[in-house]
């Protein structure tokens, strides 16, 4: 497997993880050079 194809490996593993216990809100994925280098975690909590 390349590094290309394990990074997206990676990349989907967390992305999956933040889902599941993500009730409201967003994920955002930095791009730099054609890489995810950052996932960004907004959480909202309803009242």
């Amino acid at each position: 497997m390349g590094s290309k194809e394990q990074n997206f490996s990676d990349v989907a593993a967390r992305i999956e993880r933040m889902l599941s216990t993500l009730k409201y809100g967003s994920i955002t994925l930095v791009i730099q050079d054609g890489k995810v280098i950052q996932l960004e975690r907004n959480e909202k909590e309803r009242l």
